[in-house]
Parts: C-alpha cells; sequence; structure tokens
C-alpha cells in the first residue's frame, strides 16, 4: 500500500505531541502550527498552560480532561464544519500511550482529513538531562519503552514486565509509580540489586525532579517523594556512566582504524 504525499493533503485537524512539557523542545512544525490554529484541544492535566504561550489571543483554547472522546470528537466536527483550523495537543511523542488510534478511527469516519506531527518523549528528554546515551557499545544496544498493567490499558501476557527484564536492556517504564513495588520486584529477578535507576518525575514540567537510585531503592524513595504521578523510571546499565563506571566502549564510527565510505 502506498502512503498519500502528506504535502498534497490540506489538514483540517493536526494531532500533536508536544513534547513532555517544555516550550523549547516543541519541534518547529509543532509551535508553528500551535501559533497560527484557529481552536487548540489540549490535555490539561498532562500539558503545562505554557506549552500555549505563542496561540493567537483570539485562538479557542479547548481542555479536554474532563471530556470523553465523543465529546473530544463532535467539538472537532463542530469547528471543522465551520471552516476552522484544529490543533489538537498530546503530551510526549503521539507513538506512546497517546490514545491516539481512537481518534484517527472516529475523525477519518468523520471523513475529516488530519496531519500528525510528532514529539519529544519523556525518555528523550530524561536522558538528555541525565547526559546520557542509552545505547553503549558493547553495553546495552536496545531500548524497551513499556508500562505495567493499569486500570485504563492491560499489557499482553507475553509482555509482562518480568520477561522483558530479562534482556537487561535500557528500559524505559512509564505510568508505574502506583505499582513501584511490584515493578521494582519483578525487574530484580534480571536487573543486578545495584543497576541505577533515574526515577524522572514530570519532565520538562518547572517542578521536574530526577532522582538516580539503586534498583533496590526505587520503590521507597518513590514513595518517600510522593511521586504518584507523570513520573516515569529509566532502569538501565547505561546510567553506571553517570558515576564514571562504562569503560572500554568507543564506538567504531569515529575511531581513527574504522574505515567506511565517507572516511576511507
Amino acid at each position: 500500500m502506498k502512503l498519500p504525499n502528506q504535502s498534497q493533503i490540506t489538514p483540517q485537524v493536526y494531532i500533536i505531541g508536544v513534547g513532555p512539557g517544555d516550550p523549547d523542545l516543541l519541534t518547529v512544525k509543532g509551535q508553528r502550527i500551535i501559533a497560527t490554529a484557529d481552536v487548540i484541544l489540549y490535555a490539561d492535566s498532562l500539558i503545562p498552560d505554557r506549552i500555549l504561550q505563542d496561540t493567537r489571543v483570539d485562538a479557542e483554547i479547548i481542555k479536554t480532561s474532563d471530556q470523553t472522546l465523543e465529546q473530544i470528537i463532535s467539538t472537532i466536527e463542530d469547528r471543522v464544519q465551520a471552516g476552522l483550523v484544529i490543533a489538537r495537543l498530546h503530551s510526549g511523542d503521539l507513538t506512546l500511550y497517546s490514545a491516539i488510534t481512537e481518534q484517527i478511527h472516529a475523525l477519518r469516519a468523520a471523513k475529516i482529513t488530519i496531519e500528525l506531527v510528532p514529539g519529544i518523549s519523556a525518555f528523550q528528554a530524561a536522558a538528555a538531562k541525565l547526559e546520557v546515551e542509552l545505547t553503549v557499545p558493547e553495553i546495552v544496544q536496545t531500548i524497551i519503552l513499556t508500562r505495567p498493567t493499569g486500570r485504563a490499558s492491560a499489557v499482553p501476557t507475553a509482555e509482562n514486565l518480568a520477561s522483558l527484564a530479562a534482556h537487561q536492556s535500557s528500559l524505559c517504564l512509564y505510568l508505574a509509580a502506583r505499582h513501584v513495588e511490584t515493578a521494582q520486584a519483578q525487574l530484580l529477578q534480571h536487573y543486578p540489586p545495584e543497576t541505577l535507576v533515574a526515577i524522572c518525575f514530570r519532565v520538562g514540567w518547572e517542578d521536574e525532579q530526577i532522582l538516580v537510585v539503586p534498583l533496590t531503592e526505587m520503590a521507597v524513595v518513590t514513595e518517600q517523594e510522593n511521586l504518584v504521578r507523570s513520573t516515569m523510571y529509566i532502569i538501565s546499565p547505561a546510567l553506571a556512566a553517570i558515576n564514571g563506571e562504562v569503560n572500554g566502549t568507543r564506538s567504531r564510527l569515529y575511531h581513527p582504524q574504522h574505515q567506511h565510505l565517507f572516511r576511507p
């Protein structure tokens, strides 16, 4: 199946990943659309108001944290029929836990044209704050993004946390603060107890907290700091670099003895 060329389609609705909360981490395209859209719908429980700092003074701003999918789609249909350009904002990147699949289906069923604009995910912003690479040669080359089973979404049995932990990769665990004791126990089945964990609370927000602790302290520190919502965990052998403990893993890409097409 050949996908249509987006440049030949005029979207009526832009679904935008606005990153973890810092307006400076918006993509240029996302920022431009937000600054020019007639209507902004955003999940206000997950997106800080400062993301809207460059919207038009006459733009209609609609908060959606207390709305159902049906209400949101009804609002969009109404504004589209009025000939308005709509920006629907989601936190982080659209590909991760953004609940856009059902929105896309509903908008397509309503014959509304859309365009998706990706964003920065919290794990990327957190790794940048930590100043670490999560794929270090000879140490770890895989990143797993996952979450525990919760009220809103069930994780398939084949993807249970303990089985994923067996890879001992860089594992980014979303939406797990309410299940942190269970998660820690499952992770300890495979990761060494001294493996470092970055506890990342509201990354990109003004009250951001990032705490680096051994895996054995993951649950107790989360509870001591009362971190319940908007917390992500990065569990990775690559975090040892924070203490200068990752050695002998220089990439071959820039090594003087490594030849490639652009450097014979």
